[in-house]
């Protein structure tokens, strides 16, 4: 296995100047990730703030029921009971429970958290512990319900569930039947190669959906498979014995509900001011807080104190929704712009794991963390990879392409390469063919219009149908070109398929069990071995 860095376009102008421009958005965060002084600052703040946090025991007993549940290994209770020691930190990343974990951006996100902390351990000398918030108490199924894997036949395949009829609440709460297991699980095993690791893959798989009721508490089960013996502690958000934890927190954000709805627009215009894009919504009257109602996840908006939905199914005062918070805590679930202050409400968040689009929405947040006697922890980027195998690697030395010449002029390189083998340059003796129709033809049919007026449409049109046939004739040659070349243009489509499938990243569409049905479970943690610091860098990894 050889790593070496090389750049990946970038999804968010914000994010990346966050990540390689930082002085240009220094006043939208807290602090540059890469300064010594930003961690050991943060550090010593969290000390000096520890009160203001959840009870760390009564947090750590809601974790340990969990992971007892869903990550039972040794060494995550190794890091529950530091986590329970005052002056332990944590290193915490988050997202959403999909189908076999999702992509594989969110196996990358919790290897990140493990080697964050270990690092930071290091840097710092004192405990910090890994910790992976699931975010189960999100309601769009569409984003979790599928993920994809690569066909022998070089297609992108979509396995999907769909959800039985009903109320779209959150996700841990949304009932997944036996019979709904199967089709995924069938479906999954039709489109895996056969390989030696293929048996133990669907055993575990089968033996995570039997027991598992929803697609969260399978997501949780396969992260402490893959990550349990890291000591990745795991947490889901929709956990109704963590919300009764978080009553004080919910109670404040009600409270100070117009202060925190203030600094999320002060901030959105601050963002835009600059010339970013918002990366999540904004609304001047939001709340920016979910009620559940009847099994639907409901935002609030307020106007003259009044909490309600959009359409006034649910309507409270703040009295009232204090009461209701009291005495149902379950039905109360955070947006976008209130999970990062709930997150540091509940841990000691040394720093944050963050994809790019997080990056760019926790600009929005930076100023309410104060509202709440908190402040905004150091934002990490979270790490990137691209796998490329042994044959990939020997098909683009083949041809003479570089990783850049994929991501960016794959199509012109085709088609050079192709046009190359025919000796002939097709697309410019076309175009010079095209060209020197016109040259003769123009002058032609303005002679014609001389003659008569109706000459003058009648050759615009005969000139139009020519270069259509010219058109055509280019096609048919370029398919004949590529029939004759078909084994090699199929290697140029692996390639692409590959590294960047639908013309995405490959770490934001392929499951990493297609991976492992051709690696073995053991190269996660080659990779994890091969990964000596963490960097924010994107990273090629030469299987």
């Amino acid at each position: 296995m050889n790593v070496v860095t090389d750049s990946l376009k970038s999804g968010s102008a914000l994010a990346d100047d966050y990540i390689n421009h930082y002085a240009r958005v220094q006043d939208l965060y807290g602090a540059d990730f890469r300064e010594d002084a930003a961690w050991s600052g943060r550090a010593e703040w969290l000390d000096a703030s520890e009160e203001t946090r959840i009870d760390r025991k009564a947090l750590v007993a809601c974790l340990r029921r969990y992971n007892n549940k869903h990550n039972d290994h040794q060494e995550v209770h190794n890091s529950l009971d530091l986590l329970e020691q005052a002056g332990t930190l944590a290193v915490v990343g988050g997202q959403q429970s999909g189908l076999f974990t999702g992509s594989l951006l969110v196996v990358y996100k919790a290897l990140t958290i493990v080697l964050a902390a270990k690092e930071a351990a290091e840097r710092l000398k004192r405990p910090v512990v890994p910790v992976f918030w699931i975010a189960g108490e999100d309601h769009d199924w569409d984003e979790v319900n599928h993920t994809y894997v690569m066909t022998p036949e070089l297609q992108v395949a979509k396995i999907k569930m769909d959800a039985a009829p009903g109320p779209r609440g959150p996700v841990s709460q949304i009932e997944v039947s036996n019979e709904r297991w199967k089709r995924s699980l069938d479906h999954l095993a039709s489109l895996l190669p056969d390989s030696v690791n293929k048996p133990e893959i669907m055993d575990l798989l089968h033996q995570t959906a039997e027991a598992s009721g929803n697609l969260s508490d399978a997501f949780a089960k396969l992260l402490g498979r893959l990550f349990g013996e890291s000591g990745l502690i795991l947490l889901d958000s929709a956990d109704p014995a963590l919300r009764r934890l978080e009553i004080p927190v919910f109670e404040r954000m009600v409270k100070q509900n117009d202060e925190l709805g203030e600094t999320y627009q002060t901030a959105a215009d601050r963002i835009t001011g600059l010339g970013y894009p918002l990366q999540a919504e904004v609304a001047a009257d939001g709340a920016n807080l979910f009620y559940i109602y009847e099994g639907n996840r409901l935002l609030l908006y307020k106007h003259d104190d009044v909490f309600a939905d959009r359409k006034g199914i649910v309507s409270f005062t703040k009295e009232q929704l204090e009461t209701e918070l009291a005495n149902h805590p379950e039905r109360f679930s955070n947006n976008v712009l209130t999970r990062p202050l709930m997150q540091d409400s509940l841990l000691p968040v040394l720093c944050t794991v963050l994809g790019q689009g997080e990056i760019s929405y926790w600009a929005i947040t930076k100023d309410a963390f104060a509202v709440l006697g908190l402040q905004m922890p150091i934002l990490l980027p979270r790490m990137s990879f691209t796998l490329v195998s042994g044959t990939v690697r020997k098909q683009m030395n083949q041809f003479g392409l570089t990783f850049q010449d994929v991501q960016h002029r794959f199509g012109e390189a085709r088609q050079s390469w192709l046009n190359a083998q025919a000796h002939l340059h097709i697309e410019p003796r076309f175009e010079e063919t095209r060209a020197a129709f016109e040259r003769l033809y123009d002058p032609l049919i303005g002679e014609l219009g001389t003659i008569q007026s109706g000459l003058l449409p009648l050759g615009e049109k005969n000139k139009s149908k020519i270069l259509e046939q010219i058109a055509y004739l280019e096609r048919k040659t370029k398919e004949a070109l590529e029939k004759r070349h078909e084994a090699a243009l199929r290697q140029w489509d692996h390639i692409a398929v590959s590294l960047f499938p639908n013309g995405k990243p490959q770490e934001r569409v392929y499951n990493i069990f297609y991976y492992i049905n051709r690696y073995g479970f053991g190269w996660l943690q080659d990779v994890i071995g091969s990964c000596t610091r963490y960097t924010a860098e994107h990273q090629i990894i030469e299987m």
